[in-house]
């Protein structure tokens, strides 16, 4: 790589505007006369040095701004896609993802779920974009963070007259006593809480250059909070998942491996009264009750472990909890919260084999909805076969039977009817108010006699091993921005030029402020303030116009 040689003999890499050792202007910047870019203190980047290898082009790519930009923009447009209607994880549990969006949006929510846009925060393409983002943030922040560094770290308190005519704030000064003049100044800068710096009787003063790292500690914070978001779809890091549990069942707690199980010994809903003073008027409008709170009588338990594979453990209580909403119960980095509730959830149905010419009855099934058997025996050459079973019966487009899910909602059976007198069956399609008879007329019903019910609760099972990433990122970030907005870095060169002091001042933000502590530390000397070059420029301009 070839190497920029400044008159002072120092050499800089190509691609650098202003010298790193005495700030003259170099290679085609020396002739001009505009203002230095001081962005990065005129120093050269890695992105601009290196270009040749593919590694170097990867790094070209991801450290350019307007790629950053485009990178933000891609990554908004899908995150809006996906609050168009609600992710997955939102839709209510019991329903089939591909008949819900098609069902409440139509078209337009079919081809929703078709494109995968209902899991859209976790797709391969959304990760690679996020993926993308952190590493044009990393990239872009390294190849201009340590050059900034190295430049401000090594500055020299004596610059090039070049240096200084092309800054922003400059201005000369003809002063009989220099030393007592700078002596004066000096006292002046420190007053104001500037570092002062000497060299060959040239002064530098400094402060605030921690304000030139906010933004790169905005990016440090917006890393950490990326690797954050990621680490959510990493197995074991993030679990939010609903449960089901009816009252008197005991069930496994997801993303436990087996381990926990919790126990439903009741469930209970509390009612507002009626006569209440605050929600007595909002009943009658609502024209029914209002639920003051609800909770479920939990038990937790742990399986043993044996030590020997193959072979499962006794369940062992650990834990009591009575789970209310925003009241969960938390074990082992697990917390489980109260989000939902179904009252008399149909849990079991009771028929009886009817002789439809005497009514004489042959004895009684008991059907559990959720784990039904295929043959009851009910003695004496009597048996019931189910033929088929829909917990939420529906009939499908094309005119069959079918359920919608494997709760039972609408629970419909097919049954085959085995009697001394009918051995080869007959068949009778039963549901709630339902009572056919699809293969012809049989002289045995199914009639139906009782029903039993359970209160069903809903939990939430949550962990999250990303949410100190996700605070520490924010927090990071805030800093940075503080940091960056609450201060400006200054700096003012005072120099001995040919009998002259040549005064010129920098900041990367807020020049009216910088003029203002220029002024206030020249006050008692026989300097002439230093003047805005940008503003002399538009003034003249104003005035040709």
């Amino acid at each position: 790589m070839s190497k920029l040689t400044c008159e002072c003999g120092h050499e800089n890499p190509r691609g650098t505007i202003v010298c790193e050792s005495c700030g003259k202007p170099v290679g085609s910047n020396e002739s001009q006369e505009k203002l230095l870019d001081m962005k990065y203190e005129g120093v050269a980047r890695r992105s601009q040095t290196y270009t040749t290898t593919f590694v170097d082009k990867v790094w070209m790519f991801f450290s350019s701004v307007k790629v950053g930009i485009w990178i933000i923009v891609v990554t908004l447009l899908a995150s809006s896609i996906g609050t168009i209607y609600p992710q997955e994880m939102y839709i209510p549990p019991n329903v089939r993802p591909t008949e819900y969006y098609a069902d409440e949006y139509g078209l337009a929510g079919q081809l929703y779920y078709q494109l995968g846009f209902h899991n859209l925060y976790s797709s391969w393409w959304y990760m690679l974009l996020i993926a993308s983002l952190g590493i044009s943030i990393f990239i872009a922040s390294v190849d201009r963070f340590f050059p900034l560094y190295r430049a401000l770290k090594t500055q020299r308190v004596t610059k090039h007259a070049n240096f200084l005519k092309r800054q922003r704030v400059f201005g000369t000064s003809e002063v009989e006593d220099i030393d007592q003049t700078f002596d004066i100044v000096k006292e002046k800068l420190k007053e104001k809480k500037y570092n002062v710096s000497e060299e060959n009787g040239n002064l530098l003063a400094e402060k605030n250059r921690f304000a030139r790292w906010g933004p790169y500690v905005n990016h440090i914070g917006l890393i950490v909070f990326l690797i954050g978001c990621m680490l959510r779809y990493f197995p074991g890091m993030y679990v939010d998942e609903h449960m089901w549990i009816r009252e008197g069942e005991t069930a496994v707690v997801p993303s436990t491996g087996g381990q926990y199980h919790i126990g439903n010994e009741e469930f209970l809903v509390e009612l507002y009264d009626e006569d209440d003073e605050v929600f007595g008027e909002a009943m009658q409008r609502a024209g029914g009750p209002i639920v003051k709170t609800y909770q479920t009588d939990a038990v937790l338990y742990e399986r043993e472990n044996t030590g020997a594979i193959g072979t499962e453990g006794e369940l062992v209580e650990i834990d009591r909890k009575k789970i209310r909403v925003n009241d969960p119960m938390k074990f082992d980095n697990f917390a489980l919260y109260q989000v939902d509730y179904k009252l008399h959830e149909l849990n079991s149905m009771t028929f009886t084999l009817e002789e439809k010419a005497t009514g004489e009855t042959f004895g009684e099934i008991k059907i559990d909805l959720f784990d039904p058997q295929s043959v009851y025996d009910l003695g004496d050459g009597y048996r019931i076969e189910i033929r088929e079973y829909f917990p939420d019966f529906v009939m499908s487009s094309s005119n069959v039977p079918s359920t919608q899910s494997q709760i039972p909602d609408n629970p419909v059976f097919i049954f085959d009817m085995y009697t001394p007198e009918t051995p080869e069956g007959e068949v009778s399609f039963v549901g709630i108010r339902t009572n056919l008879e699809p293969m012809g007329e049989n002289d045995y019903k199914m009639t139906f006699v009782d029903v039993d019910t359970k209160h069903v609760s809903a939990l939430i099972v949550r962990k999250d091993y990303t949410l100190p990433l996700l605070i520490i990122g924010g927090i990071i970030f805030m800093i940075g921005l503080v940091q960056g907005s609450y201060w400006a870095h200054r700096r003012i060169w005072l120099q001995r030029i040919d009998g002259n002091v040549w005064i010129a001042g920098h900041t990367n933000k807020n020049y009216l402020a910088l003029r203002k502590e220029i002024d206030f530390c020249i006050a008692d000397t026989s300097l002439s303030s230093p003047s805005d070059q940008v503003e002399e420029n538009e003034k003249g301009k104003h005035k040709e116009n």
